[in-house]
């Protein structure tokens, strides 16, 4: 097989595939200003809502994203119609495949687990605002929530949106491009004391990278498709239909199952300042690990009983592949402390990641899987 046969089928393997008869997106060619985003906005709402009176809209900004910026606008006596306009981050494309994006999009819509993607433009997309309540780090600690965001993630995890190949993790392949971005952006920053004296070297990383592909490789977690960036305000709550719904689909691809788990578990530390001593406890991921695999397994149709070593070997896999997330989300916070024009330490945060998987892998590395 010819190299160029090799990728195409590679990107085939970990592909999200739209279910066929998916309706088209709509796409503008508008470019909004990060800098001044609701007239860009406005234009957009002119396409979408042309029945709308401009001199009635308002709009509501949300500020805590470290990707994007994000816009509401509704008009007053329509509150049920709020479009939410997402400008995309300043060279967020060398991180998030927006192709893969969109085709997420649509597919967790079709199978009801995400709102509806009205149009694409320039440097952005616009969608329906999903009624609840992000949530924070004592929600998702919370027994009845718990349970709701275990369940919920069993269910996009049992979605089948493959072209029929055994699907693959994007694991390694973003993380090995990542690193890349790391390698080449970086160098120029080589006098920056701060990334001297606090990141680790990059023969340090790329040792531990290829350590943690070559074990983490043979856990035989199921590929599964993941949102892969379940944070705390990435799920909202809807009290009055008793749900929860998980929003922001730039990370999600085919990966592995005990990934994404171990991913939300780090997520319990918080964002803007994390505490990672609000990882869930053995006790508090049993519980979650349980409702889990009850519920996959009923999704699935491979019945609900949950045996002993099951959740075993689930909680093993699942703080293996923490670690992998801290590596994952420093080499991330890198790249956007190069790039991005939000206020957010992203050295400092790149730094806490790494520190945090040095920390616990002796811990993680004596976990064994039953036998």
């Amino acid at each position: 097989m010819s190299g160029i046969n090799r990728q195409i089928n590679h990107m085939m393997e970990t592909e999200i595939h739209v279910p066929v008869g998916t309706p088209t997106i709509k796409k503008f060619k508008i470019f909004v200003d990060e800098h001044n985003v609701t007239e860009g906005a406005m234009k957009l709402i002119k396409e979408l809502r042309p029945g709308w009176d401009p001199n009635l809209i308002r709009t509501k900004f949300f500020t805590d994203g470290t990707t994007n910026k994000l816009v509401g606008c509704y008009v007053e006596d329509c509150l049920e119609d709020v479009v939410l306009v997402r400008v995309y981050g300043n060279k967020t494309e060398l991180i998030v495949d927006r192709d893969n994006e969109l085709r997420s999009f649509q597919v967790l819509h079709a199978n009801g687990c995400a709102p509806r993607l009205y149009c694409t433009f320039q440097n952005g997309i616009c969608y329906e605002f999903m009624e609840g309540r992000a949530l924070d780090t004592q929600d998702v600690r919370d027994p009845v929530l718990l349970r709701l965001i275990a369940r919920e993630m069993a269910r996009i995890h049992a979605i089948h949106a493959h072209n029929g190949c055994i699907p693959k993790p994007n694991l390694w392949i973003k993380m090995r491009k990542y690193f890349s971005l790391v390698a080449t952006e970086f160098t120029d920053q080589a006098s920056n004391a701060r990334i001297q004296q606090e990141v680790p070297s990059q023969e340090v990383l790329e040792q531990e990278m290829m350590w943690m592909k070559e074990h983490l490789s043979q856990l035989g977690s199921p590929v599964v498709l993941c949102h892969n960036d379940l944070l705390c305000k990435n799920i909202i709550h809807n009290a009055k239909e008793g749900h929860v719904r998980c929003i922001d689909y730039e990370y999600s691809s085919y990966n592995y199952q005990a990934f994404d788990i171990g991913n939300h578990f780090n997520e319990f530390a918080g964002m803007s300042e994390p505490d990672y001593n609000l990882y869930p406890s053995r006790e508090m991921q049993l519980d979650w690990l349980h409702t889990y695999l009850q519920a996959y397994k009923l999704f699935t149709k491979k019945g609900e009983e949950v045996s002993q070593r099951e959740l075993e070997t689930l909680y093993v896999q699942v703080n293996k592949f923490a670690l992998a997330s801290h590596f994952f989300w420093g080499f991330w916070a890198l790249i956007q402390a190069k790039y991005s024009t939000i206020e957010f330490d992203f050295l400092g945060y790149a730094v806490l990641r790494f520190n945090q998987y040095f920390k616990t892998k002796p811990a993680v590395l004596a976990l064994e899987i039953p036998k």
